[in-house]
């Protein structure tokens, strides 16, 4: 890479400052990185819905594991972008099965769970390091920009979590409302059948969706950062500088010399060939200031900073000081436990504390999602829209509901024969007659909680959740043929209203007090 190639400003940030520098490269760039992502993604994603209908969850479990793989490709782009190349989307998808080769497998097993991956992904896929090489590397890396960069996969992740949760609930508000009436998010979580599979694998999309818009962004943040850093290490500002004053001067450099031989005298023979002197000759010594004062002036110097740094280290220990081992003692520790003591020193238990940080947040997460679980009864009777069983049987039993009378005492003995003799002279009372024993044997028999407010739908919902079948399907064609008769003033046919009749007795009997 060339730094006078940079398209951006190359100076010192802090780690605040460099993340917004790469939400500004992500949003220059952002047409070829989301291209680059969709094309990536999407068709893996597609292939695995097709192949994984019936377990929507481990599709996007696949995809969220794949992503360390995926951002390779992102920051491939911003890398050849940053300095003044950018490829198009085909070289770039070229580019890609050749960036997966160096260390695929670490990045998706034990190195997946990094909160500093966006941070050090440069330093496999840009630096090329690997084994001692690349601990040193991030030894050196980590202690300056280290923490932002787990910030920055925290909050990462709450972002794309609230986005995607967002995207949800505005599919929700965006139902009509009718059909919003018919199904609710209680009907999709207690559903047995298969029928809401493609709810399940529409929520995948929308996760999708929000991995198209912040993963180029998380990559470019991360890759900002470790720039920001090498910036730092290693002086790029003043390098820049330095570069800048040489072409400055090149340009001038070849006047001053031929003006300067022009203006050397030539009478006289200046090139005279001085008798060599030794620093340790005896003219030297002889003057105020000898060889050997100044070395000593320069030693002086080194010993002082900025040339040498006093430096304490803290670390931790166990147990009582012990006096230093004599060096045979030294010499028969194993050369491994010499070199992973070095290693723990050096990380400051750094890779240690962030597993425990892991552990103890997955702790806390799942202690919180027990006690719901275990006080998920207590909690529904505050937050759930349905009463509570006990709360049921003490309510007065309503005696109307949608202007019908369900009083057991005003239905006739025998409701399928009262029906059908109805149906010839007004068909209206005759499936009314239906719809309001219906509802007073749901409310006396089964103690169902009605309110004179309820819908028909809310009804239907009632009735699912008693878990059975055939009571189930023909309350829903009741209540279809119901409606349409109510606001739409059609009749249901003619073989429909003996099939009503026989289904009713089927299930109750001739009389109302089944």
């Amino acid at each position: 890479m060339r730094l006078s190639d940079a398209t951006v400003v190359i100076r010192p940030r802090n780690t605040w400052e460099a993340m917004d520098l790469g939400v500004l490269l992500s949003q220059r760039h952002r047409r070829l990185l989301m291209s680059s992502w969709a094309v990536v993604t999407l068709p893996l994603f597609a292939l695995l819905t097709v192949l994984l209908w019936d377990s929507p969850s481990l599709v996007v479990l696949i995809l969220w594991w794949l992503k360390p793989a995926f951002e390779r490709l992102p920051l491939y782009i911003l890398s050849k972008a940053m300095f003044g190349e950018t490829p198009t989307l085909t070289q770039a998808l070229r580019q890609w099965p050749r960036l997966l080769k160096p260390q695929l497998l670490a990045s998706l097993t034990w190195r997946r769970l990094s909160l500093s991956r966006s941070f050090l992904m440069p330093v496999v896929q840009l630096e090329g390091l690997s084994g001692q090489a690349r601990q040193q590397r991030l030894a050196v890396l980590v202690q300056r920009g280290g923490g932002a960069a787990r910030w920055l996969t925290i909050i990462g992740a709450h972002l794309e979590s609230a986005l995607w949760i967002g995207l949800m609930v505005l599919f929700y508000l965006l139902l009509p409302q009718q059909v919003e009436r018919d199904w609710g998010w209680q009907t999709l979580l207690s559903a047995a059948t298969h029928e809401w599979r493609w709810l399940e694998h529409l929520t995948n999309g929308f996760y999708m969706l929000v991995l198209l818009v912040w993963e180029p962004i998380y990559v470019a943040c991360g890759f900002s950062l470790y720039l920001n850093r090498r910036t730092v290490l290693e002086a790029w500002d003043i390098e820049l500088v330095f570069r800048r004053l040489r072409q400055r001067l090149s340009s001038v450099a070849i006047t001053l010399l031929l003006t300067a031989f022009s203006l050397m005298p030539t009478g006289q023979n200046v090139w005279a060939a001085e008798p060599t002197v030794s620093p340790d000759s005896q003219r030297l010594l002889e003057q105020p200031l000898t060889s050997q004062a100044s070395r000593n002036s320069i030693k002086a110097i080194l010993d002082q900073p900025p040339f040498k740094n006093k430096e304490t280290v803290t670390r931790y220990r166990f147990g009582e000081e012990k006096p230093k081992r004599e060096t045979a003692d030294d010499d028969k520790e194993p050369d491994w436990l010499k070199a992973l003591l070095r290693l723990l020193e050096k990380q400051r238990f750094g890779a240690l504390a962030s597993v425990i940080e892991v552990l103890l947040w997955g702790a806390v997460i799942g202690a919180i999602g027990l006690l719901l679980w275990r006080y998920r009864d207590w909690l529904q009777a505050f937050v759930s829209r349905r009463p509570a069983r006990k709360a049921k049987l003490g309510r007065p039993v309503p005696q109307q509901a949608f202007g019908l009378d369900l009083n057991r005492e005003t239905l006739p003995a025998d409701i399928a024969a009262s029906a059908e003799n109805l149906w010839q002279s007004n068909p209206r009372e005759a499936l009314g007659l239906l719809y309001r024993a219906l509802l007073s044997h749901l409310l006396h028999d089964y103690n169902m909680a009605l309110k004179p407010a309820d819908t028909e739908g809310q009804v239907l919902q009632r009735v699912e959740q008693l878990q059975q079948p055939e009571l189930l399907a023909f309350s829903k064609n009741l209540t279809g043929h119901w409606q349409n008769m109510a606001y739409g003033h059609r009749l249901p046919p003619a073989h429909l209203q003996q099939e009503l009749c026989d289904r009713w007795r089927t299930l109750f009997g001739p009389g109302a007090a089944r």
